[in-house]
This record gives structure tokens, C-alpha cells and sequence, in this order.
């Protein structure tokens, strides 16, 4: 059996291919980084010779699909022209910078109405989709699950299938399951994981999601308040990861931490959910190896 396409959220700091030997000595098997400064700007020009080491690395240590994301200041459905053309420019510069990177999934928030009310926002988003999105682009765009916290867009699935269905492309889109905004938002990912999928199904098509973010939650169920916790330490529990990287239907797909804790804490979680998979984690083999 593959082993589970699990890691963490990483920084470019040092370039793609530092990045990449940091996660193989996490003993991670995909990755997420920011395609720029996650509060906006520009990005950093491409080093060829880095992205190359990058795939190098990828391909000898059998990774699975990464996970860019968009900067949280993108926001296609704000309420301000500038910041709706900021939001469009991004994407279509991130895109074309990924095409570097062949196959990998960028994730963003659909973004905040701003009180214009769920409906503009979701048209909002999908003119910017229309815009960015072009026929044969090798990356496809996850639509991320969202908690609710003020006038955010996605909150329900319901309103990232109306995003879909206002998209041109929709070959080219997808969604990344976020464990806390799910909760937050209302969905017992917990003590209901089977009727969530159901629920998912039904209304975008399980066919649509391609990546999970593994969060605990600080906050109760359906709080609407997006804080993270590390696994185990939030009101999800241990148990409901354990079901998740077991579960048919979620255990073949790229699952990306954004826990606080640090690299040590990465570290430690996915080594744990390797267990909770059955699979040797890098610890076993080189206690094995002495």
C-alpha cells in the first residue's frame, strides 16, 4: 500500500529546494507553502536550477501532489476594486509561476463579501476564477473549506457548489477539506465523519475534494471562529485523525498540517498519523537500522 501523502506547512525562506530536504527530514510526503509573502507583494523571481532541485528531491523520496497557497490578502470578492484587482492579478501570476511546478494543487480562501452579502461575493469569485483559469494549465485550484468567521464565503458547501457551478472550468477546480473550519462551521467531522462525506458528496461530489488540512480546533463545534490546535489538543480529538488517514475515501489524498507547535510539533504529528495508519515512521527505521 502507498504510504500516506501526509506533511506541513513549510516556509520559502531558504528556497524550494531547502524546502523540499526539510520536509524529507520531517519524513513528509507532500508539503504547502505560500507562492509569496502570505500578507501580499510581490514574489520572489523563480531560480530554475532550485525548482529543478526541488523536483529531483520529490521524485526520489516518492512525494505525493503539493499544496500551494494563495496569500491570505486575496480577496476576489472584496467589497474594493483595487483590492478585487489585486486578488485577480495574484492568481493569474501564481498560476503561471506554478506551471513550474507541473501538477500541483494551489489552495486559497474564496474570500470575504465584506457586507455585500454571500450572493455578490460568490459572483465576485467566479468572474475572478473565469479570468484567471486557462484551458490545458497543468495546476488545478482548491476552493478551501471556511469556518464562517465574519462575512467569509464558503462556509457551507453549498456556497463552494455555487462557486463551481459559476465556473467556466470547473475541470480545474477542486476543494481542500479544512479539519477546523469544518468543525467551526458545523460539521461533526468528530463524531459523524460518514454523514459529513455524505453530506460533501451530495452537494459538490466527493470526485471534487483533493486535499485535507489536518487542524485540531480550540473552539466547540459550530463557533464559527477558525483556531487552530495541535492534534489531540483541541475539541476534535485524537480519535477522529486516526479515522480519517484510515479511511478509504481520505487516506489516498494529500493531508497537510497547519498546527501550531513548530517543526518539532510537525515532526511529532506526522508521526503519529503514520501510526495511526499502520506504517513505519522514520523513528521505527532507524531504531531498526541500530
Amino acid at each position: 500500500m502507498t504510504r500516506l501523502c501526509v506533511g506541513c506547512h513549510l516556509s520559502t525562506a531558504q528556497g524550494y529546494a531547502a524546502m523540499g530536504q526539510q520536509a524529507v527530514d520531517l519524513d513528509a510526503t507532500t508539503f504547502a507553502f505560500f507562492t509569496r509573502n502570505p500578507r501580499g507583494g510581490n514574489a520572489r523571481p523563480l531560480d530554475p536550477d532550485d525548482v529543478r532541485a526541488l523536483g529531483e528531491t520529490l521524485a526520489t523520496h516518492g512525494f505525493g501532489t503539493l499544496v500551494a497557497h494563495a496569500p491570505y490578502t486575496m480577496n476576489l470578492c472584496s467589497a474594493k476594486e483595487d483590492t478585487v484587482a489585486f486578488a485577480r492579478r495574484t492568481m493569474a501570476s501564481d498560476l503561471e509561476r506554478l506551471e513550474s511546478l507541473p501538477g500541483t494543487y494551489y489552495n486559497f480562501h474564496p474570500g470575504s463579501h465584506v457586507g455585500q452579502g454571500a450572493e455578490t461575493g460568490i459572483r465576485l469569485i467566479c468572474e475572478g476564477l473565469n479570468e484567471a483559469l486557462v484551458p490545458g494549465q497543468s495546476t488545478t485550484v482548491l476552493l478551501e473549506t471556511m469556518a464562517g468567521k465574519g462575512s467569509e464565503v464558503g462556509r457551507t458547501f453549498e456556497e463552494l457548489a455555487a462557486i463551481i457551478d459559476g465556473v467556466q472550468h470547473d475541470e480545474l477546480l477542486g476543494v481542500c477539506l479544512d479539519t477546523c473550519h469544518v468543525w467551526d462551521g458545523g460539521y461533526d467531522v468528530s463524531g459523524r465523519l460518514d454523514e459529513v462525506l455524505a453530506e460533501f458528496d451530495r452537494v459538490i461530489g466527493l470526485g471534487r475534494l483533493k486535499a485535507l488540512h489536518l487542524n485540531d480546533s480550540m473552539n466547540p463545534l459550530g463557533s464559527h471562529k477558525d483556531r487552530h490546535a495541535q492534534l489531540g489538543e483541541g475539541h476534535i480529538g485524537l480519535d477522529a485523525f486516526a479515522a480519517i488517514v484510515r479511511h478509504p475515501l481520505l487516506r489516498t489524498l494529500p493531508m497537510v498540517l497547519e498546527t501550531p507547535g513548530g517543526l518539532e510539533g510537525y515532526r511529532r504529528e506526522i508521526a503519529l498519523l503514520r501510526g495511526f495508519a499502520g506504517e513505519a515512521t522514520a523513528q521505527d527505521k532507524e531504531g531498526g537500522s541500530q
